[in-house]
């Protein structure tokens, strides 16, 4: 995924794969801790954003959702 301003480091890898780029074996990322990342880049708190669906409270990053804090610069 690219990422372009917003607090993290240009030029950066993040991860590794394996030899046909198949799997990652290194620093893996699951979606939830990409949307928390761009959430805490974009100002927000993803453990408070939170909203109402057949009279239950859900979260974006549901339980999970971690901040990738070595991604941003």
């Amino acid at each position: 995924m690219w990422m372009a301003g917003g607090g993290t480091r240009g030029g950066m890898a993040y991860g590794a794969t394996d030899e046909f780029g198949f799997q990652s074996v290194e620093d893996r990322m699951h979606v939830h801790d990409l949307h928390a990342t761009i959430l805490h880049l974009m100002g927000l708190d993803h453990q408070r954003l939170t909203y109402r669906h057949a009279g239950r409270d859900f979260r974006l990053t549901d339980v999970e959702g971690h901040v990738a804090h070595s991604m941003i610069g």
